[in-house]
């Protein structure tokens, strides 16, 4: 492991200035501790932020806020949430090991980096990693990639389970910075690779997310996430979907979808929302909007096999989270 000074900061004026000079956050450590291991992040300076007052969940009328340093399995196991915002306990308590979410951060798992093999591998080709290295999973094995949002420098997919949950929610991610309090809709805060793919969101350095703003939209007490996965723990999304609907009088009023595990980002799929509003809540509804969720799918020669399955995975859920009451 890289050399590397360690500190401890207890108010977030000294966070930022620490992190305007270069050092990198640190949280749960279930990301960056790995990474620091493996040499793909070779830090000269971390600094522990776990004193700040980011831990707070707090459901009111109109939205939901929980604060970047409140634990994984804590947001799963509030009362408020769980009856509101199922898809968002259910993607939370598909991440992981039950250990993990103990350790892991909100914010730090909106931030995770890349799980691709070729990222994490430092003596291969990798563009996130080393710009301008070449992409070495496009002509290699790729059955776990992206198919959605990819380009010719990258096809990685986004790690997070609970970024697709609050993709489909129009969540706010709300940042500290020297200059105060702003907001990114998380839509925007996450960057496909194009030509640039070791710049993975809209983060300014530095700054630190303080927490996630929630709205309280009716498609979120009826909702929930599939997870589709080589096996049935402590594993990534080969495809997810994170569902929402407001369904009256057997018709749909309103809709979220998003999907992970077949794109580069969280992704959203409005031709699907827009396929099934004011449509009768029927399984043809359900089977010709998901047909709309591939639409500019670019497969790789060993994960064609995603386009059918992602079809499949929203179709499914589409139906499931319709037959809840």
């Amino acid at each position: 492991m890289h050399p590397f000074t360690f500190t401890r900061v207890d108010d977030e004026s000294a966070a930022l200035a620490a992190g305007t000079a270069g050092a990198r956050y640190i949280a749960g450590g279930t990301t960056l501790v790995d990474l620091m291991r493996e040499t793909v992040e070779r830090p000269d300076r971390v600094v522990d932020i776990n004193a700040l007052p980011y831990r707070g969940i707090d459901l009111q009328r109109t939205r939901l806020r929980v604060g970047a340093l409140v634990r994984m399995s804590d947001l799963a196991a509030d009362p408020g949430v769980r009856e509101q915002f199922p898809m968002i306990v259910q993607a939370l308590e598909a991440s992981a090991s039950a250990q993990l979410r103990n350790m892991a951060s909100i914010g730090g798992n909106l931030l995770q980096r890349s799980r691709c093999l070729y990222f994490r591998d430092v003596s291969a080709a990798c563009n996130r990693r080393s710009p301008g290295a070449g992409c070495a999973a496009i002509g290699g094995r790729n059955r776990t990639h992206a198919i959605l949002g990819t380009s010719d420098a990258c096809v990685a997919t986004h790690p997070s389970d609970l970024a697709v949950a609050l993709a489909a929610l129009d969540t706010a991610i709300v940042v500290r910075g020297p200059d105060g309090e702003s907001r990114i809709p998380i839509t925007e805060f996450y960057r496909q690779p194009g030509s640039t793919p070791g710049r993975e969101n809209n983060l300014p350095a530095g700054h630190l997310i303080a927490a996630v703003e929630v709205p309280r939209v009716p498609e979120a007490r009826r909702s929930g996430y599939l997870k589709v996965r080589d096996r049935a723990s402590y594993e990534f999304a080969l495809s997810s979907a994170a569902v929402g609907l407001d369904i009256r009088n057997g018709r749909v009023r309103g809709a979220r979808v998003a999907v992970g595990g077949v794109a580069t980002v969280p992704w959203r799929l409005p031709a699907v929302e827009r396929a099934v509003v004011g449509r009768p809540a029927s399984a043809e509804t359900w089977r010709s909007a998901a047909r709309l969720a591939v639409e500019g799918a670019r497969p790789l020669p060993e994960n064609g096999f995603k386009v059918e399955l992602l079809r499949r995975t929203v179709e499914r859920q589409l139906a499931t989270v319709a037959g809840l009451s």
